[in-house]
């Protein structure tokens, strides 16, 4: 299959059709590097090797124990990476949904990278296809078509999905920084791990009567909060689909869940979502909590967002399926 060239002059991705353990270790650290064709799927073990690992690591916390400023810090990463790939990664990466600066653009793309979901090109780009094709059979995290487990963590260990499609992000993929970041993505999370372990060893000197330790705050501000984050995020794939009600009729199975949606910081509304997805919020009415939306308003008053879109007028007409 020929491979699309990349926009203002990017090397085009090589295909492999041939996997070798190189390859894969290769692809650690430089995501563009020998990708496997798209309709090739299966579970390329080597390279999922980390992400593997991460989870298993969570059994460290035996070991490293707990303090309460290592939880702290596992929230509160937790809530700035939510809210990253809901407000930045999604709603504008992968939605346009409102408008910022070049330099605000790029700070965004790094704080959504260091949640581990892969770079802001291949999470946009993945999304956009989900869209196009919603709980049809080439909706590869559809729940419906592919069952619980493939929707919900399967896919993203798929080779056929680990392509960053740059065709389907042309607007995205003109900044050679935002390409330089979704190639490397490995570097951020690897930069904020050290951070994390740094800051533990750190407080051990200045405060020992924190309790903490580097290693403690590695498991848990980096380790369990990232696990956390990305299961948390996992879920607009596959429970979303399957639990909750449907307000609007969107041709596939996406549906509103409030306990998904204090979950994710308001992705939980995600019928709502699918029927009006250039809406910058999610939650219509009032008590539909859109925390997101809280925090992008924040943003637009500090100056550093601005255009919001509105959620469109039709979107409170009665529906034939209305379940408010």
């Amino acid at each position: 299959m020929t491979q699309p060239q990349a926009p203002n002059g990017t090397p085009p991705q090589r295909s492999a059709t041939r996997r070798s353990p190189l390859h894969s270790l290769t692809r650690w650290f430089d995501s563009w590097s020998q990708v496997i064709p798209e309709g090739e799927f299966g579970i390329d073990w080597i390279r999922a090797l980390p992400f593997v690992l991460l989870h298993v690591a969570c059994i460290a916390v035996i070991w490293v124990g707990w303090s309460p400023i290592a939880l702290g810090v596992a929230a509160a990463l937790y809530a700035v990476r939510m809210f990253a790939i809901t407000g930045f990664y999604h709603r504008y990466f992968s939605h346009r949904t409102y408008r910022t600066g070049r330099f605000w653009q790029f700070v965004f793309a790094v704080v959504g990278n260091s949640a581990v979901q892969r770079g802001p090109l291949w999470w946009a780009a993945h999304h956009r296809h989900h869209h196009r094709v919603s709980d049809s059979p080439e909706d590869t995290h559809s729940p419906a078509r592919h069952g619980f487990l493939k929707s919900h963590i399967g896919w993203i260990l798929d080779t056929g999905n680990f392509r960053t499609r740059l065709e389907l992000v042309p607007d995205l993929a003109k900044f050679r920084e935002l390409r330089f970041l979704d190639r490397f993505d490995s570097f951020v999370p690897f930069l904020l791990a050290l951070s994390t372990f740094a800051l533990g060893s750190w407080l051990a000197v200045v405060r020992p009567e924190w309790h903490t330790s580097g290693w403690q705050m590695l498991v848990w501000g980096f380790v369990i909060s990232t696990v956390v984050t990305s299961h948390a995020t996992f879920t607009i794939n596959s429970l979303s689909h399957l639990l909750g009600r449907q307000r609007y009729d969107t041709g596939d199975d996406s549906r509103n869940n409030p306990f998904l949606a204090l979950l994710t910081f308001g992705e939980g509304w995600h019928n709502n979502h699918h029927k009006f997805p250039t809406s910058v919020r999610q939650g219509f009415y009032w008590w539909e909590l859109d925390l997101t939306w809280l925090g992008l308003l924040g943003l637009r008053a500090l100056g550093i967002v601005r255009d919001l879109k509105p959620i469109p007028v039709q979107a409170f007409e009665k529906q034939p399926r209305d379940q408010r």
